[in-house]
């Protein structure tokens, strides 16, 4: 074999295998490593105490399967999440996403055009879609929707509250109500399930509304400036940490209180009897399975479908205080 055929065909050979290293690093995403895959998680707001075992269960899945990831922080604002993804999306650098939105609606376009461009998408907690009855994934393609059921949340608040009211004699039972970020589809779907389910009785009235932004400080005020404008308000609900606020605003006072999210506070008032219940929720077990999904999404390509993390809880995650003890707190509350 002459010489100069010898160096034609280790040419061709060079640019066969730089075609393929260059196939093989498109086909495997942002990282150009299938076996270490990005993935940027869509924080709703890093502040809250409920995020902070999340992230770490999904952080240690991640560093567990040689995976890094970045967190983007939304601070409970919706227009800051939108942007974020945006960037994420633009930015080429993910081969995973995980969302934690805060109005999910607004983000399935970009959600859809993260699917379309290739990245792996699981979305966690919150309901992405517009159904908030349902764990199925709300877009084709996703590979993964670790949820708890919103609608379920505030039926099962509601029905804490009619238990309540008729345990307590309250009769007219006057409702506090708190939400937790007013506009977000979460506190939407929360509402309306309660809402469907105290219409049972008549006697149970909301009198009075606040927000707490998932903070106890804000939670305080926001009770105390219901309890000042209605003074004959016998019953606040809202998440843990409003119900927190709420115990403190109310002082010596009697007031029945029901909240939701399962953290050590919540279950510790409902077993000393201060709080009437709670409903669960598993952020660090939320954290853990999306990110095994997401990271199973890019080494594999499989997907894990729709999970509810409360299913398989004693009595759907209702607490009170003749069952508290069948439960684990997931975050401080």
């Amino acid at each position: 074999m002459s010489k100069a055929l010898v160096r034609r065909r280790t040419a061709i050979l060079a640019i066969v295998a730089a075609s393929a290293v260059a196939a093989a690093a498109v086909a495997t995403g942002a990282s150009g490593s299938a076996q270490r895959p990005k993935v940027a998680f869509m924080s709703f707001a890093v502040a809250n105490s409920y995020d902070a075992p999340m992230l770490k269960a999904a952080k240690d899945v991640a560093r567990k399967n040689r995976a890094t990831v970045t967190v983007f922080d939304a601070a409970n604002d919706p227009k800051k999440q939108f942007s974020q993804l945006q960037t994420v999306i633009s930015s080429k650098q993910y081969d995973a996403i995980l969302v934690q939105p805060i109005f999910g609606p607004q983000l399935i376009p970009l959600v859809k055009q993260a699917i379309r461009a290739g990245t792996k998408v699981v979305n966690v907690d919150q309901i992405l879609g517009t159904n908030p009855g349902t764990a199925r994934p709300p877009v084709a393609g996703m590979s993964g929707n670790v949820v708890f059921i919103q609608t379920q949340i505030g039926r099962k608040q509601g029905a804490l509250v009619l238990a309540a009211c008729k345990a307590n004699k309250l009769n007219p039972c006057n409702v506090g109500y708190l939400y937790s970020v007013k506009v977000s589809s979460l506190d939407t779907a929360i509402r309306n399930g309660f809402n469907s389910v105290i219409k049972a009785n008549p006697n149970i009235k909301v009198v009075a509304e606040g927000e707490t932004f998932y903070q106890h400080a804000v939670a305080l005020k926001a009770a105390q400036t219901m309890l000042q404008a209605q003074s004959d308000i016998n019953l606040i609900v809202g998440a843990d940490q409003g119900a927190t606020g709420a115990e403190l605003a109310a002082g010596n006072n009697k007031l029945v209180l029901v909240g939701y999210g399962g953290g050590q506070v919540g279950l510790n008032a409902v077993k000393a009897g201060r709080w009437y219940g709670t409903v669960m929720q598993r952020p660090a077990t939320e954290g853990r399975l999306g990110m095994q999904c997401a990271v199973a999404a890019v080494k594999t390509k499989r997907r894990c479908g729709g999970i509810d993390v409360l299913a398989n809880l004693p009595q759907g995650g209702v607490v009170t205080k003749a069952n508290v003890s069948k439960f684990k707190a997931e975050w401080p509350g």
